[in-house]
């Protein structure tokens, strides 16, 4: 019997969004874009895309969102990039700003630049198939990580890529790439956490 197909969402308040639900589809995953707290009830793992992290506060604030995310983000496997990755964080500077603390690390927003600093780089990873191709916006820095936290790429000295039990984070859009094993790491944590 084939297990069911993974039941997605993909919060879609900014940011790639429908990039992050079309590669997750074509994946084997049951994708949805969320939009309101009460989507989150049917399902399995949430994806937190890239955008403005302070825009992304206010729009979960105003919608009545925050307390709901934060519930789900401490239960379920999520996968937060760039700015999805500085709200999981449990400490944010440049400048201080609240978060959802599921995730023991730092983050330095804006710590490699303005939008026109942006770059695609290709970095080792931990990951199978060799090399990865990292596109970095404006992202944030992981600038401290705490002893249970699995880095599996960095730019230069720097986390960028990192899984923390069910929550995988990036500090760069692999939803903006061509290589799909970032997205195929978090699916396959996620049916690990439905068997």
């Amino acid at each position: 019997m084939t297990p069911p197909s993974p039941a997605v969402g993909v919060l879609a308040l900014q940011g790639a969004f429908e990039t992050h639900a079309r590669r997750l589809a074509e994946l084997g995953a049951d994708a949805s874009l969320v939009r309101k707290p009460g989507q989150l009830a049917t399902l399995d793992a949430l994806v937190i895309p890239g955008g403005e992290s302070t825009t992304f506060l206010k729009h979960l604030e105003r919608a009545g969102f925050y307390d709901a995310l934060n519930q789900f983000v401490h239960s379920k496997p999520v996968f937060g990039t760039c700015a999805g990755c500085i709200l999981l964080a449990r400490e944010v500077t440049n400048p201080q700003q609240p978060s959802l603390g599921a995730l023991d690390i730092a983050v330095e927003r804006n710590a490699y630049g303005r939008q026109n600093d942006s770059t695609i780089l290709t970095a080792e990873t931990t990951l199978p198939g060799g090399p990865l191709e990292m596109v970095f916006i404006r992202a944030p820095r992981i600038t401290r990580i705490s002893d249970n936290i699995e880095v599996l790429a960095k730019r230069d000295d720097s986390p960028v890529l990192i899984r923390q039990g069910r929550i995988l984070a990036s500090t760069f859009h692999p939803e903006l790439g061509d290589d799909p094993r970032v997205h195929q790491l978090f699916l396959n944590i996620v049916r690990r956490s439905m068997s």
